[in-house]
């Protein structure tokens, strides 16, 4: 509890300094036909939550006298996004390039991870670690492409890192991993300057760290089965997944920045928080019973998901995900 605290804490301090310092340097990002916000923001907020989460191993060496594997190779990859989020700040990077910094920190993400599975370094260790490395590159890129309303990642992220905890908890499946409620801390003191109207947005840096991470979380099966953690993030997975794919079936560039998902499309009708409360709504009320169900019929998980997705993709489709026509009118409420 004083490791979760003091990181809670230490995120909200890191976000605050944050927020003047971007000010002072006009690290802003102006909004413009496809922006959900209408004044220009400071971007690269994520950098806080990095800087909180780096030091959450050394926290919890310190109170516990232990150090957690997977806390140093996390770490070391929050590093190296923020580097990589602080130089497209500064320069620009091209998609290309990016996509593959990107990608060479998730294959040494899952090279570090099997490491402790696989002794020796043969054709099934390599195999394994390109499909690793390719679900990690894919939920990175996932919350990039999501993170596009105020407070959208982040509470998404609290949503499944809290639902994880409770179902962890409540059926006894095992400890706690501090990684995860970590996470839930460092996401917590950002959300503070990201509920809307956002102070600060995260930036790729940021949001790109959280699906790596959850991406780790998956592959790993740390504390549920994997069959939950897909569930507990189906939203984000559906809309994404629908969005690029009939994208990329119209034969457009899914590289281009665009306003096409479904959450986007219930933005514009409804308005921010809305938008979030019924994601939110359908978190718990749909996808954290079914996600509780496959962690304790394990059997069932593959069933469970398809069950928990269909659902989903029908009603995303429905608000227009993947499409450029408006399907939703409801008078936007300010």
């Amino acid at each position: 509890m004083t490791v979760l605290v003091t990181t809670f804490l230490l995120s909200a301090l890191l976000c605050g300094g944050y927020l003047r310092f971007a000010r002072v340097r006009r690290f802003l990002d102006a909004p413009n036909e496809r922006s959900s916000h209408s004044h220009p923001t400071p971007h690269g907020g994520g950098a806080a939550v990095l800087l909180a989460f780096i030091a959450g191993p050394l926290l919890a060496a310190q109170c516990y006298n232990s150090w957690d594997e997977s806390f140093v190779v996390l770490a070391v990859a929050a590093l190296l996004l923020m580097i990589v989020g602080v130089i497209d700040d500064l320069r620009g990077l091209s998609v290309r390039v990016r996509m593959a910094l990107y990608s060479l920190v998730c294959l040494w993400v899952a090279d570090t991870l099997l490491q402790s599975i696989f002794i020796d370094s043969g054709a099934s260790r390599l195999v394994l670690g390109l499909l690793v490395a390719l679900v990690m590159l894919w939920s990175l890129n996932l919350y990039n492409f999501m993170d596009g309303i105020d407070g959208i990642a982040t509470g998404e992220a609290l949503c499944v890192l809290t639902y994880a905890t409770m179902i962890t908890l409540y059926f006894a499946l095992g400890s706690v991993a501090y990684p995860v409620i970590l996470l839930l801390a460092c996401c917590a003191g950002f959300l503070v300057i990201n509920w809307p109207q956002a102070r600060a947005f995260m930036g790729d840096g940021g949001s790109g760290f959280l699906g790596l991470t959850f991406g780790v979380f998956v592959v790993t099966e740390t504390m549920l089965p994997i069959w939950s953690w897909l569930i507990l993030l189906g939203w984000f997975v559906t809309d994404a997944s629908l969005t690029i794919t009939l994208r990329l079936f119209r034969k457009q560039k899914i590289e281009q920045a665009y306003s096409e998902h479904a959450y986007q499309h219930l933005n514009r009708a409804a308005g921010t928080v809305k938008t979030l409360l019924l994601v939110f709504a359908i978190n718990t009320v749909w996808l954290l019973p079914l996600a509780a169900l496959a962690a304790i019929f394990k059997d069932w998980g593959f069933g469970l998901l398809i069950l928990a997705y269909l659902p989903l993709i029908i009603v995303q489709y429905c608000c227009g995900a993947g499409q450029t026509t408006r399907k939703l009118t409801l008078r936007k409420q300010t």
